[in-house]
């Protein structure tokens, strides 16, 4: 009975791996490759070294910032005299101009006074030629003896104060006429209305400074960017230089523009000095609107079909473990090269360099060769740490 159970539970225990027997297959398959993926990446020196391809292509070097389309310029109007405003002649996005009427002051304050000194005016005019006429009659009365000099040269000092009373009061009467006519405020450009500041029954108070009633953009069809560029990157700014640039009202469209200024005063934002660049936009369609956030890229230098590569193979610090001796070679002036089998210390100049990719000069670089930026299982203090615990490229 006893013998009849072990050869059941024996039984039993053979079905049950009978049945599973692809699982310890693929158990078995998984812990082989294992073995054979290690043991043979041991022995293949390409495996033993942490690489970073160099590739042919285009490189660009760029610097990103961002700006507000403005007007290439604008003109705010102002009054010069104070008043209620009377007529609007103009509202937002109104084509103007030059002469054209904006708006009117309501005037009858301003006609009192050239009134006023229209009068005072005349009543000067007539003591000068009442004056004048007596200066005449007494000059006379003295080249005929019958009156003293002094006497007549009182009639003359009158006569010519009231000469000069007649002049102040055409001064008055000529600015009088002038803030009458100040009452219409016209534009001073062609362009476009972009901001008004009043409505009619608005009173303006030029007392102390001259307010703003209109904004004025001379051309739509032309914009400027100006962005903020820090002094990281100020240096290799240069006037003409190709711009592109995106704004939200149109993500799949990028525009284009050139930088016509670097304006030289420096402001310090956030404890960074930065330089305002000044790029111009052509704006033909008037797609492009006053007070839109451009993000612009100003494209400094561009080669094609250059040897590169990441800015992560530039990292060594020196040869160690990488070769047994570099001689006078640094990783300064020297790549170490893996080529097939072969380690090489090949000379080298960087070029454009960018946030990800290193342009390489080098007549010894070939197609399908990688930089070594480290050893696997060697020390931090041989290469760079970072590529101590990176996997093989």
């Amino acid at each position: 009975m006893k013998k009849n159970n072990e050869q059941a539970k024996k039984s039993g225990f053979f079905s049950w791996v009978w049945h599973r027997k692809w699982r310890f297959v693929f158990l078995l398959l998984i812990v082989f490759g294992g073995v054979y993926y290690f043991s043979g990446s041991s022995s293949d020196s390409d495996n033993n070294f942490v690489t970073v391809n160099i590739t042919r292509g285009d490189i660009k070097q760029v610097v990103t910032a961002t700006g507000e389309i403005q007007p290439l310029n604008t003109v705010n109007v102002g009054s010069q005299v104070s008043g209620t405003i009377d007529h609007l002649y103009v509202d937002y996005n109104s084509k103007v101009k030059k002469g054209d009427v904006l708006l009117t002051i309501e005037p009858s304050v301003l006609q009192a006074s050239v009134d006023e000194a229209k009068a005072s005016l005349v009543s000067a005019e007539s003591q000068r030629d009442y004056a004048k006429s007596e200066y005449e009659r007494d000059k006379s009365l003295y080249e005929d003896g019958f009156i003293a000099r002094a006497e007549m040269e009182q009639s003359k000092t009158t006569y010519e104060q009231a000469e000069q009373s007649v002049n102040r009061a055409l001064s008055q009467y000529e600015r009088a006429v002038t803030n009458l006519g100040y009452a219409t405020i016209t534009s001073p450009v062609d362009g476009t209305v972009i901001s008004r500041q009043v409505d009619v029954g608005q009173t303006v108070a030029a007392s102390f400074q001259t307010p703003d009633l209109f904004e004025i953009a001379e051309d739509l069809s032309k914009m400027q960017i100006e962005t903020a560029v820090s002094e990281a990157d100020i240096g290799v700014i240069k006037e003409g230089q190709a711009v592109t640039f995106t704004v939200d009202a149109y993500p799949t469209d990028t525009f284009e523009g050139f930088v016509r200024q670097v304006r030289l005063t420096p402001t310090i934002t956030s404890n960074v000095v930065v330089y305002t660049v000044v790029i111009d936009v052509d704006n033909s369609d008037l797609r492009l609107m006053p007070g839109m956030t451009a993000f612009v890229t100003i494209l400094v230098s561009e080669k094609k079909d250059v040897y590169k590569a990441s800015n992560f193979g530039f990292l060594v610090r020196n040869f160690d473990n990488i070769v047994a001796d570099a001689g006078d070679a640094t990783p300064q002036t020297h790549l170490a090269i893996l080529r097939g089998e072969d380690v090489l210390l090949v000379p080298y100049t960087k070029g454009i360099v960018t946030a990800t990719e290193t342009e390489i000069i080098s007549d010894g670089i070939q197609d399908g060769d990688k930089i070594i930026v480290g050893k696997t299982g060697a020390s931090s203090s041989s290469s760079s740490s970072s590529t101590m615990m990176g996997p093989p490229r």
